[in-house]
């Protein structure tokens, strides 16, 4: 069976928790963030869990997670 090779584009972005979801942060926190307020500035800050919807394809991009 070969190596299967993981995308490093989606390791750098998820990781996954300990009980096998995929963390992520969000986006918006780059730049122009002169306009934002700092209820959203601070929000942006959490990581967030990966819809269910696009689960199976990132753990097929990411095998060895």
């Amino acid at each position: 069976m070969p190596k299967v090779k993981t995308s490093k584009a989606a390791a750098k972005r998820f990781t996954m928790t300990g009980t096998g979801k995929l963390k992520r942060m969000k986006a918006g926190k780059q730049h122009i963030l002169t306009k934002k307020s700092r209820k959203t500035k601070r929000d942006l800050r959490k990581p967030e869990m990966m819809d269910k919807t696009n689960e199976k394809n990132m753990k097929k991009i990411l095998p060895y997670l």
